[in-house]
């Protein structure tokens, strides 16, 4: 749709990627920890799969940031035993030790898209009650769209001068550019799960055939994102405004 034009020109992208896995002081999972994750925790775990995303559905990519990172836990209780990944709320650890935290728990950035669009994410693992909200929404200066990960099989369009719309998936209706990422009739759900089978299909049928459209992210992507993880940080640090 947005290639299409139908939303016009790109105004504003917002949205929020949110879970709850790390509420607690007494969650624990090995991101926590910088020397094995990295500067960055939230924002480089699922904060740049909001910003691939909104570059990728835009076509726009984000020239400029201004970050900031929260801790709200400045300690939490070390299971002195391995702890598996989204296993903390059943888990009952009974020997810890006291950790002092220096990843962040929630970021909040805004973002330029290119020459004229502007915008705002925020990231959280400590929102109760989101399992994984990876949500977005898109105006332009025709409509606007809005999808949360949560409840895939809904899109919302919104009109300035029509009754809104709130689609059910079905790759009948789609635009045959889009078709092509859907293998089930509508009423059969595809996920998370899906995407990867799609993004495989569409890989090694490039393989196979060099003509092929690249419709997967590269090592370019790949790397465009961690450039943009170093100028969260940067930004953050400096609390002020970064060129990408």
């Amino acid at each position: 749709m947005i290639a299409k034009g139908d939303l016009g020109d790109i105004l504003i992208a917002q949205g929020t990627y949110s879970q709850d896995w790390l509420l607690y002081d007494t969650d624990w999972n090995w991101r926590i920890d910088t020397k094995e994750n990295g500067q960055l925790r939230v924002v480089g775990d699922i904060g740049s799969h909001w910003m691939d995303m909104v570059q990728h559905l835009t076509g726009l990519p984000i020239t400029s940031l201004c970050a900031e990172l929260a801790t709200f836990h400045k300690t939490r209780k070390r299971p002195t035993g391995s702890v598996e990944t989204f296993t903390g709320k059943k888990a009952q650890a009974d020997d810890t030790d006291e950790f002092t935290v220096d990843s962040d728990d929630f970021a909040a950035v805004l973002i330029h898209l290119g020459d004229r669009g502007r915008g705002a994410y925020t990231v959280s693992q400590m929102s109760a009650g989101r399992k994984n909200r990876f949500f977005f929404e898109i105006f332009g200066t025709k409509s606007g769209i809005a999808w949360n990960q949560e409840e895939p099989d809904t899109l919302w369009i919104g009109h300035r001068n029509e009754p809104n719309q709130v689609v059910v998936k079905d790759a009948s209706l789609f635009y045959p550019e889009a078709a092509r990422f859907a293998d089930l009739p509508g009423g059969h759900s595809e996920g998370y799960d899906d995407s990867h089978k799609q993004l495989f299909k569409n890989f090694y049928a490039r393989v196979a055939d060099p003509a092929q459209p690249i419709n997967y992210p590269t090592f370019e992507d790949g790397l465009r994102g961690m450039i943009l993880l170093e100028k969260v940080a940067e930004s953050a640090a400096g609390r002020a405004w970064v060129d990408v």
